[in-house]
């Protein structure tokens, strides 16, 4: 039963994904999320042009709200647009500009729109760019182009989790046009980058090393020395405490004799009785 839930829950949120990406076209759009509230279920939507998406006095979000609630069954759904921070590090968004300029100028400026895109990415700081073009370009028979530049996995876990990827489509009269865009972030961290240190570096790292060592053996023995000094405390307190408790003790000895005294007193006038 719960794994039935988490597999309607899923489906029920790729739907709301690729309704979202179909309606919502030349808008810049990266990605969708959806996020469980108290308050009910809140729609992330990430794009470069939020202004469209909301519309004049919000009328578009709402629209999208009804058919949210209607369509898909969502509680309460509040729809959140968030802005993308760099346009041209997001695949989703590059590929979805390649499509609009070519549905726009056509096919045969597509060589000068692969080139300008894959220039701007890289200015973005992006380690690399590929991009791949398929269809009706730009004669009748359909081709695949491809354009790279900079530096991209094509292997290894880094081309499966690291590169980024999107599909995209232009519709022409001549027939649809695939685009595929792959980037390589500038952030990414790959196995084999090796950071060769100078000697004055490496002293440097030693020194601070030492220091921090040194500081921390100090600290160590001020902890130590610490805890002597209350072991010490606590044995006086202990010292001190040792004559009352020896001087209680002995009373209550004395009393113990001297209650065994008057039993043996008590016994003793029993007998003497008992005999007269």
């Amino acid at each position: 039963m719960i794994e039935r839930q988490f597999i309607s829950q899923n489906m029920k949120e790729y739907l709301v994904q690729e309704y979202i990406a179909q309606n919502l076209k030349n808008v810049g759009l990266s990605h969708t999320k959806l996020v469980k509230t108290p308050a009910g279920i809140k729609i992330i939507i990430y794009a470069s042009r939020p202004g469209l998406i909301v519309g004049r006095k919000g009328a578009n979000i709402k629209e999208l709200t009804l058919t949210m609630k209607n369509k898909f069954k969502l509680e309460n759904p509040q729809i959140e647009i968030a802005e993308v921070p760099n346009i041209n590090l997001d695949p989703f968004i590059v590929a979805e500009k390649i499509a609009s300029t070519i549905e726009r100028f056509g096919t045969q400026r597509f060589k000068g729109i692969a080139h300008k895109i894959m220039s701007d990415v890289l200015g973005a700081g992006a380690r690399g760019i590929e991009l791949l073009i398929s269809g009706k370009i730009p004669s009748a028979r359909a081709k695949s182009w491809r354009f790279s530049a900079g530096y991209l996995k094509k292997c290894g876990d880094i081309a499966v989790s690291g590169v980024k990827k999107a599909i995209s489509s232009a519709k022409l009269k001549t027939g649809t046009i695939g685009v595929q865009v792959k980037i390589m972030p500038p952030d990414i961290k790959l196995p084999d980058d090796i950071t060769i240190y100078d000697e004055k570096t490496i002293e440097e790292n030693s020194a601070a090393e030492k220091k921090a060592e040194e500081i921390a053996d100090e600290k160590k023995r001020s902890r130590k020395s610490k805890k002597p000094r209350q072991e010490h405390k606590e044995h006086k307190k202990e010292k001190k405490s040792a004559p009352k408790q020896i001087h209680i003790q002995k009373e209550e000895h004395k009393e113990e004799v001297q209650k065994k005294q008057e039993i043996k007193q008590e016994n003793k006038t029993e007998h003497q009785g008992g005999a007269q």
